[in-house]
């Protein structure tokens, strides 16, 4: 499948647009470009099949696969940094 734009050669996956947080901070759902609400096991089988940009899944230190925004030296895209919703 092909995850470019034609016209543009830009990427035309979703990306992700806002969070929300449970108590502790901690991500629990996300809603993409598309309008689409995604919770947090849904948005990492995405990310894990490249439907959604400027993510990536990494295993953390416990052992379980986790989301982060890729390193792109813009902190105001960072996930925790996006509005909630």
């Amino acid at each position: 499948m092909n995850e470019q734009n034609q016209a543009g050669g830009q990427d035309a996956r979703e990306q992700i647009v806002a969070v929300q947080k449970n108590g502790d901070g901690d991500l629990t759902a996300f809603k993409t470009s598309g309008g689409r609400v995604l919770d947090y096991q849904t948005a990492l089988e995405e990310v894990q099949a490249g439907h959604i940009a400027g993510v990536n899944a990494f295993k953390g230190r416990d052992g379980e696969l986790h989301i982060r925004g890729d390193a792109d030296g813009d902190p105001s895209n960072n996930l925790d940094n996006l509005p909630n919703f």
